[in-house]
């Protein structure tokens, strides 16, 4: 039986599942699907907008966020920016237990 490719991007209708979204990629840690999600939210939006609004090009930004792309983290910063979102941080209490309870490492 064939596997049917299953189209996410239907299900990201709204700025609130776009944001959903790319936020758990964040959270995944996965370089790969931080720029998958970024790319397939720019696409939804409108590639051209994305490109406008971060004053990069079309087609750079096509290759970058691509299957296989490599986006600078100025490149990713500016997306998100274009897409109104934000990058936040927050402790993560599992890793922090385990690598000294706060204590500096530098």
């Amino acid at each position: 039986m064939k596997k049917r490719k299953v189209d996410v991007s239907k299900n990201l209708d709204t700025p609130e599942r776009q944001k959903d979204f790319i936020g758990k990629a964040i959270a995944s840690g996965d370089a790969d699907a931080i720029r998958d999600a970024l790319g397939l939210v720019a696409r939804k939006r409108g590639m051209t907008d994305i490109a406008t609004a971060t004053n990069l090009n079309r087609e750079s930004l096509y290759r970058s966020l691509g299957s296989g792309g490599n986006p600078e983290f100025a490149t990713v910063m500016k997306v998100m920016k274009a897409l109104g979102l934000r990058l936040s941080i927050a402790l993560d209490k599992a890793t922090s237990s385990r690598t000294g309870r706060g204590r500096s490492s530098a």
